[in-house]
């Protein structure tokens, strides 16, 4: 890692990323995918593999932070059926990482994200109502949970960028606000910390990028604050919309930055 690039930020720079790490925390406790704006923000400043080892400690933050709100309302037996297939992505992620360059990793990132938003609103507009969460039990559930598994730990692995992926099949899966939080707050906390070795052992966070990321956690708080405030006032509709909007958005800025 290039702890000099680190270090050598301005102060409109660092304000920039003091404001992706408060959205960070806004993302984990209201609008789920809406960090893929501080993912750009982090690759745009820093060094794009670099920003991911940086920004993978600010992410658990906001991870410990939206466990702690929603921590009654997560459904385990969704949980239980993605780790072994998101599991397998991570390995998959890391693997890619190796040989992949930057515009590769963003290329394939951002197709991906687009592709899943685009089948969400299919599937929601085809169907008169969404899934119930607990048709993970049953066969299409099983392979529909594999599928966006694989994909989230890869894409989160390569990117920090499975939020997206993971907030199209909670939605497929018909989870409501509170539940979809719940759920998703306690996958991308265990998941977030699994990929810890992995990300130093490829160098992507050292000494210096934490201290980087004591500086800017402190902004992660107020952000999860304020979207523990505004998410009792976003109905399920808008909240939906939200998430999809902002799934769209981070695809299209991997695509097109």
């Amino acid at each position: 890692m290039n702890t000099m690039t680190l270090w050598h930020i301005s102060g409109w720079e660092f304000a920039a990323l003091a404001l992706a790490a408060l959205l960070v925390g806004f993302s984990k406790t209201a609008v789920s995918g809406a960090n893929t704006v501080s993912l750009a923000v982090f690759a745009a400043i820093l060094p794009a593999r670099a920003s991911t080892g940086v920004l993978l400690p600010i992410l658990i933050a906001g991870d410990v932070l939206a466990v702690a709100t929603y921590r009654r309302h997560a459904h385990w037996p969704t949980l239980w059926r993605l780790f072994p297939a998101v599991a397998a992505g991570v390995v998959i992620g890391t693997l890619f990482l190796v040989w992949a360059d930057d515009r590769v990793v963003r290329t394939s990132i951002g197709a991906i994200l687009l592709l899943m938003a685009g089948v969400t609103v299919w599937r929601r507009r085809k169907a008169g109502r969404p899934d119930d969460p607990d048709a993970v039990t049953t066969r299409a559930g099983r392979v529909k949970a594999r599928s966006y598994g694989v994909l989230g730990g890869f894409t989160t692995m390569v990117a920090n960028a499975g939020g997206p992926v993971m907030s199209m099949y909670l939605l497929s899966a018909g989870f409501r606000k509170l539940g979809f939080l719940g759920t998703s707050a306690f996958f991308f906390l265990i998941v977030n910390v699994t990929k810890v070795p992995f990300s130093a052992g490829l160098g992507l966070i050292d000494g210096h990028s934490l201290l980087l990321d004591a500086a800017l956690v402190v902004f992660v708080v107020p952000g999860a604050l304020f979207g523990k405030w505004a998410v009792n006032r976003i109905n399920q509709r808008l909240f939906e919309q939200l998430v999809i909007a902002a799934t769209i958005v981070g695809g299209l800025q991997l695509l097109l930055r």
